[in-house]
């Protein structure tokens, strides 16, 4: 929910994933309801607590195990994954992440911290970033201590000349500040925390262009 909203795109590429379903293992597609789905997918993570980090694995491992138990071919959840990750980055960026990427890219070295699995070169905005931090690949999450200064590491720079943007008071603004970066809180006004009070040490910007005008850029 920093450069775009996720919940309307994770329920379209869910919807594609119950077409992919419909089409290729009726089965699954008629005893796995979103509900359903979602129900396996927490049962996934609770068996599976090591995979906090990693929410593809968790997504595979849901898929593989709803073609298993309505008997359709469980070698089909690649490619029914693939299918969903697809729609997953058919994101609808925020009117302000274009221009305010373009305008900190240009004196910035911005790099990327994701608990998620969206990949920046599939939402085409890989042009504006020095570097990239996953928590899948990192083998942790936000607030995690270690993939801020992974990701401090990457852009080059001391943990106290970094500035992490982010939209969660808890795993962006928190888990930054608690590693020794700046934070700013990317609070938009139609946001689901909007009336909340940023964290002490936090600035609170309303969107990119505003951290930009107030970086001077």
């Amino acid at each position: 929910d920093t450069l775009w909203p996720v919940r309307p795109t994770l329920v379209a590429a869910e919807r594609v994933l119950a077409d992919w379903l419909r089409a290729n293992a009726p089965a699954t597609a008629h005893g796995t309801p979103p509900a359903a789905m979602l129900a396996l997918r927490a049962e996934v993570a609770a068996e599976h607590p090591h995979w906090g980090h990693d929410l593809s694995a968790i997504r595979l491992e849901t898929i593989r195990r709803a073609l298993h138990r309505h008997g359709d071919d469980p070698a089909l959840a690649e490619a029914a994954f693939e299918a969903f990750f697809e729609a997953r980055h058919a994101v609808t960026l925020y009117d302000d992440v274009l221009p305010g990427l373009e305008r900190l890219a240009s004196r910035y070295r911005l790099v990327a911290v994701s608990n998620g699995n969206a990949e920046l070169h599939r939402v085409g905005l890989g042009r504006f970033f020095a570097g990239a931090v996953s928590a899948r690949l990192h083998g942790a999450a936000k607030p995690d201590r270690s993939i801020f200064l992974a990701a401090c590491a990457a852009a080059g720079a001391a943990p106290a000349q970094v500035l992490h943007l982010g939209d969660d008071l808890d795993t962006d603004v928190g888990g930054a500040l608690a590693a020794g970066l700046h934070a700013g809180w990317v609070c938009r006004p139609d946001g689901a925390h909007a009336s909340a009070d940023p964290r002490a040490g936090a600035h609170r910007f309303a969107d990119l262009l505003e951290v930009a005008l107030a970086l001077g850029v």
